[in-house]
């Protein structure tokens, strides 16, 4: 493999792209999670206990995208030096390493975008339910 400095430089543009879309999912989702928290105190309405649960686990694979894509940035840096000092093995093996830990950073974010759906269902079948008690009534 042909490593030169530009090729770990590639990632550069992506990664930064990617950082303020989880910052705003991040950001999103704190706002979020504080009004829910603020109704619970109001109301207790297990939904809303509910809802916390699936925001609190979506974080938590946002602050996991967040230090994966923090990683492999690292790591280009270091693999951008080790090219520069003319260490070819080590330059491999840190980029290597960094697209390995991108990779784990868009895992994260396909998994984090599939629980996201679970929000809406928690709603839907919130809203659905509600319908059937009212016609029994």
């Amino acid at each position: 493999m042909s490593l030169d400095v530009s090729t770990p430089a590639l990632l550069f543009p992506a990664i930064s792209l990617l950082f303020l879309a989880y910052t705003n999912r991040f950001l999103h989702l704190s706002a979020l999670i504080r009004k829910l928290h603020s109704d619970w105190l109001v109301d207790h309405q297990e939904i809303l206990m509910v809802q916390i649960q699936n925001l609190r686990r979506r974080i938590s694979l946002i602050r996991a995208m967040q230090m994966l894509g923090a990683v492999s940035l690292f790591l280009c840096v270091v693999a951008m030096l080790a090219v520069i000092a003319e260490f070819r093995m080590t330059a491999v093996v840190t980029f290597s390493a960094a697209l390995l830990m991108k990779g784990g950073s868009l895992a994260c974010l396909m998994i984090e975008v599939g629980i996201s759906g679970g929000a809406l269902k928690i709603l839907l079948n919130a809203l659905e339910d509600s319908q059937r008690g009212g016609r029994q009534s």
